[in-house]
């Protein structure tokens, strides 16, 4: 019978119950080959030729396919259906027939399904092709180029910046992106400006706000309140006047659905909505593909089949209503530029099946699966029907205009069951207006606005009459308030952000971001805060270094245009051996120009690039490179293992340092003051802000230092609590019982009071400068009563005796699963049909001598020395 390849064993066990024992379904366990990691992988001098290896835990799997394949005759590649599962078919073909597994009579056949269905698995096996070249070429392509680029430029990384850890052709493009934003993020400055918004009723006596849009005459831009004293006239200005509805106009509107998930925008919703990062989103996806539930999840496509479009429709008329069903199925447009690596959207495989329907046990699972059918459900429904109103409202001179917007959904349509999740804030055209008719007076609300206000800051309500705060201006009826803003700086990307930005920039492709992200993060060249990427200072160093002396290979239009010609190569319109030459050619050049350098005018040219970051002006308008400790030594950037960092020139003797994004006046480095002799530091370190006694020198290389617990502000700490910091661990008093001393520390774990060998926990890290003798020994004997309850050795049921051929106690103990027999670190459960008091040493010893079998723990009996030859004369 056939004998059918697959990655996964779950994809191979549920192909296998639609095909029944006519088939023998293996699993190759992901790809079987790979590029060795070490030089001449990949050859240029030699037309770029591959030497390829199967993979240590890969060859019993390919082992398990041969001897199949000797049974029988027909071999059925059916990996995945993308330029991966093309390359893993190929990989098999290429191996199996290296083993001469596969002769000359051998039939092997390609089949691809985009789902895990009865229907679709039957239906591709009625339709088998061969490999497909061009895709396999474009996977060697990729293949190749990021080996080359890995594997020569992470070596210049490891020689001109100590720490660095690698670099790859779209991973240090993707670490360029976060660290970019972060410097944009740093050098942001902040500009103040006001707008004001009036609280008015209708003569019906319901309220609705409104934004001023009109002053003096003229528009009114978002910047143009650029401080109080004009938001304050504004505010007056409003005041001053009455106030008349000048027109109503309310515009139907509709809202149409977004398109079903491909895998960009499928980890752009899963992120925005769970928090769920990319590699975590693709891995639950992935279960869910091999189970059967949805279609393949690694697309640039977002059309659907017409058979799923229409039954699609059926689930919403069935559901929902014949009026959420539109009259035509809405078509959407795929997006991939190469329609050979495109295929369906990511949608359910049935459905008429919901989250609910599937019983998923796993709730990622179960979360992913239920937005998946939700978004393709809303894709095909009937767009919602809005009411988008505007009001205008002035003053009879025309100096003053407001404006209060607003909608109403007439028919929610698709809304009824999904709206795409945002990455902005929205805005208020959401809010629902009273009924307002044109030509009425707009009077001032009796409601104050102060409330809101307070609300939305924190603060306390404002007082009557004209008020300048900090943030607000409030006039005298309370029903027109200014609010200071300050323009924002970019956000950090999120892992959804930063997904869409690749995208939009042509940059890797749907398959490749989840490991990208997962890698920069892997390397410590980014982390994530709260769903934020925040790039470290090696992250930092590495991406300068690269803009410098590899600037083409981290450009984002470069990068994209080599994406297309990879492309063009899946396509079959250009050879991949011609693409591999031409970069290389440029490529292998600028290598060796950076090669050349010595590590002192790398940084040279790095400190110069990055100085407007590192030395901005300072207030006292003193050069900014100046140290700030010794004020003669000149500040430069330097490297370690764990990134960049800036230093002053006059090391050894100051040893001055700040990170790469630190402030100039080093306003986290204090003296609190001397004792004994010696000076008493607050300082920020890499693990947070610490306490030390001295400064580093060459006689004294690491002086006593303590870190600050957590819960203490460095604004607090003084001498006197620096010094109980150092002073650590404190002596408590000598054990009663033992005379042994117990000492009070702060340790990894929190605080601590020790005796001997036994720790026990204090709640407050207060509690390590104030506890007594009697409080210690009580939470000590705790400890020990705790302690002992739990690892107590178990009184055994029966005694056996000593093993009778290797030694060693023999007991038959009572467990969790039931009574056993213990031996050593041997652990065999009784049959449940024999009593503890009935085990004899026998059978002991034959349970022991199985359970030892089973699982590889048995003492091995020593091999005899082979005898020695004598020596010839």
């Amino acid at each position: 019978m056939p004998v059918v390849v697959v990655e996964s064993p779950a994809k191979a066990k549920t192909i296998n119950k639609y095909l029944g024992s006519d088939y023998t379904v293996l699993a190759s366990y992901g790809h079987v080959r790979d590029l060795p990691a070490k030089d001449g992988s990949v050859d240029p001098e030699h037309d770029f030729d591959m030497t390829w290896e199967v993979a240590a835990d890969s060859r019993k799997h390919v082992k398990a396919i041969a001897d199949a394949l000797a049974q029988d005759n027909e071999l059925i590649l059916a990996t995945d259906p993308d330029r991966e599962g093309e390359a893993i078919s190929w990989h098999l073909q290429e191996a199996l027939t290296k083993r001469r597994s596969i002769k000359k009579g051998t039939a092997v056949s390609r089949v691809t399904f985009n789902a895990i269905t009865k229907d679709a698995v039957t239906k591709a096996m009625q339709n088998p092709r061969q490999v497909d070249m061009p895709l396999v070429e474009a996977y060697l392509a990729r293949r190749a180029l990021d080996y080359l680029v890995g594997f020569n430029l992470s070596p210049v990384l490891w020689r001109k910046l100590p720490g660095a850890r690698s670099a790859g052709r779209v991973q240090s493009v993707c670490l360029r992106l976060i660290v970019e934003r972060e410097m944009e993020i740093e050098a942001f400055k902040p500009v103040e400006y006001w707008s004001v918004k009036a609280l008015l009723e209708t003569p019906r006596g319901q309220a609705y706000e409104a934004r001023l849009v009109t002053l003096a005459g003229n528009k009114l831009e978002k910047m143009d309140l650029s401080n109080a004293t004009q938001a304050e006239l504004a505010v007056q200005a409003i005041t001053s006047r009455a106030l008349s509805i000048q027109s109503v106009e309310a515009k139907p509107a509709a809202r149409n659905p977004s398109a079903p998930f491909m895998t960009s925008t499928l980890q752009q919703e899963a992120s925005r909505k769970f928090g769920m990062g990319a590699r975590h989103c693709m891995s639950a996806a992935q279960r869910l593909y091999e189970a059967g539930h949805i279609t393949y999840m690694r697309t640039d496509g977002i059309d659907m089949a017409p058979e799923a479009v229409m039954a699609t429709r059926d689930a919403i008329a069935e559901r929902f209503g014949a009026e959420y069903v539109p009259d035509s199925p809405r078509m959407y447009k795929n997006k991939a530029k190469n329609a050979q690596e495109a295929h369906e959207c990511i949608r359910p495989t049935d459905m008429r099946k919901d989250a609910a329907a599937l019983k998923l046990k796993d709730e990622d699972q179960r979360r992913l699966y239920d937005l998946i059918w939700k978004r393709t459900i809303a894709c095909q429904m009937a767009a919602a029907r809005l009411e988008r109103t505007t009001v205008e409202i002035g003053s009879a001179d025309g100096q003053v205009g407001l404006r209060a917007t607003g909608q109403v959904v007439l028919f929610d349509g698709f809304l009824r069951v999904y709206e795409e999740g945002r990455d902005d804030v929205e805005n208020d055209e959401d809010k629902r207006l009273p009924q307002i008719s044109m030509g009425e007076k707009a009077v001032f609300a009796k409601t104050s606005l102060a409330d809101q206000f307070a609300k939305a800051t924190g603060d306390a309500p404002l007082t009557e009459g004209a008020k300048i705060a900090k943030e607000a201006i409030l006039s005298e009826n309370e029903a027109v308030l200014a609010l200071q803003h300050h323009t924002q700086p970019p956000p950090r990307y999120t892992e959804a952000t930063l997904v869409k930005r690749m995208e939009e920039l042509g940059i890797g492709r749907p398959s490749t971001y989840a490991s990208v992200i997962t890698t920069i993060q892997d390397r410590e060249y980014v982390r994530k805060d709260k769903n934020r990427l925040i790039p470290e200072e090696k992250g930092r160093i590495v991406t300068i270094f690269l803009l410098n002396f590899f600037h083409q290979y981290v450009g984002y239009e470069f990068t994209a245009n080599l994406e297309e010609q990879l492309d063009d190569v899946s396509a079959g319109s250009r050879d991949y051996k011609d693409l591999l030459g031409r970069f290389w050619r440029d490529f292998s050049a600028a290598i060796s120009e950076t090669s050349e350098l010595r590590i002192s005018e790398v940084l040279d040219k790095l400190d110069e690039a990055l100085a407007p970051q590192l030395y901005p002006p300072r207030e006292d308008g003193s050069d900014p490179r100046i140290c700030p400790k010794c004020g003669t030594g000149q500040l430069h950037l330097k490297t370690s293992r764990t990134g960049g960092f800036v230093g002053c020139g006059n090391y050894p003797e100051c040893r001055y340092t700040r990170p790469l994004s630190g402030d100039a006046d080093d306003s986290a480095e204090r003296l609190l003051g001397e004792d004994g002799g010696d000076e008493i530091w607050l300082k920020a370190g890499r693990f947070g802000p610490y306490v030390q006694r001295g400064e580093v020198s060459e006689e004294n290389k690491k002086p006593p230092r303590a870190s600050l617990p957590r819960g203490w502000s460095t604004d607090d700490v003084d001498l006197e609590k620096a010094l109980m910091l150092l002073n650590l661990p404190r002596e408590v008093g000598t054990h009663p019982e033992d005379g042994v001393m117990i000492e009070a520390g702060i340790g990894r774990f929190g605080p601590f009071v020790k005796h001997g060998a036994l720790y026990a926990n204090l709640k407050e890290v207060d509690e390590v400068f104030t506890i007594g003798m009697n409080r210690a020994v009580e939470v000590l004997a705790q400890k020990a009563a705790g302690r002992a309850g739990r690892g107590a050795a178990a009184t055994p049921l029966k005694e056996l005796g000593e093993h009778p051929e290797l030694g060693g106690a023999v007991n038959v103990l009572s467990g969790r699963y039931g009574p056993y027999v213990k031996w050593g670190k041997v652990n065999a459960t009784l049959p449940k049909d024999v009593e503890p008091a009935d085990v004899t040493m026998e059978m002991a010893v034959q349970l022991i001598a199985a359970k030892a079998t089973k699982s590889g723990s048995g003492k091995k009996t020593a091999k005899k020395a082979a005898p020695k030859k004598a020596a010839k004369s």
